[in-house]
């Protein structure tokens, strides 16, 4: 018996089953981001210190860093901040993209971060693939993507956030419970 539970007995089920749907325990939305892409950023050490340094320095937070692969010696670098500090954000970096020689700064306020959460994450295989599967069916395309060791999140447009919720709810939690009920977790 286990310490944590007044069930007796060891549960053996197959290892997919397991895997899988206990890795996801809650679905969370965050509607308050703003992404900000710095284009065509010279490719050399220092230029990501320097842009996120200087917006550590204004106090605010930044989330999802994503950097693009380099090609001609220049980068695209985007990520999101609250979109409180939105526009405290552009004035720094596009400051830092002129100084620096970058393209332009592309501002985003229309996103959303939606993330799975759950214990394990990074060590529950095929939880991230199944995922982009239920994004990708419900027409929901990726702009950046983030793991943890509790969650994975991707930032979506913001006007598919809540079918984004309601397709993972259903592929993963009602799954799960489920999953709980046939195994008697939920008796009543």
């Amino acid at each position: 018996r286990s310490t944590f539970s007044e069930e007796e007995g060891t549960w053996i089920v197959p290892e997919d089953e397991v895997m899988e749907k206990v890795a996801v325990r809650g679905i969370t939305v965050d509607t308050k981001e703003t992404r900000f892409t710095v284009v065509r950023v010279p490719d050399k050490p220092g230029i990501a210190a320097e842009i996120f340094k200087a917006l550590g320095d204004a106090h605010i937070v930044v989330d999802m860093i994503v950097q693009n692969v380099s090609h001609d010696g220049y980068t695209d670098m985007s990520f999101t901040v609250n979109k409180t500090d939105a526009d405290k954000a552009e004035e720094i970096v596009k400051k830092i993209a002129e100084k620096i020689g970058a393209k332009e700064v592309i501002r985003d306020d229309k996103v959303a971060k939606i993330s799975i959460v759950g214990i394990g994450m990074k060590s529950a295989y095929g939880v991230a693939g199944r995922m982009f599967d239920i994004l990708a069916r419900n027409g929901i395309n990726i702009k950046a993507i983030s793991t943890s060791e509790i969650k994975i999140s991707c930032l979506i447009d913001e006007k598919y956030a809540e079918l984004a919720v309601r397709a993972l709810h259903e592929e993963f939690i009602e799954e799960m419970e489920e999953f709980e009920t046939i195994n008697g977790k939920n008796k009543s």
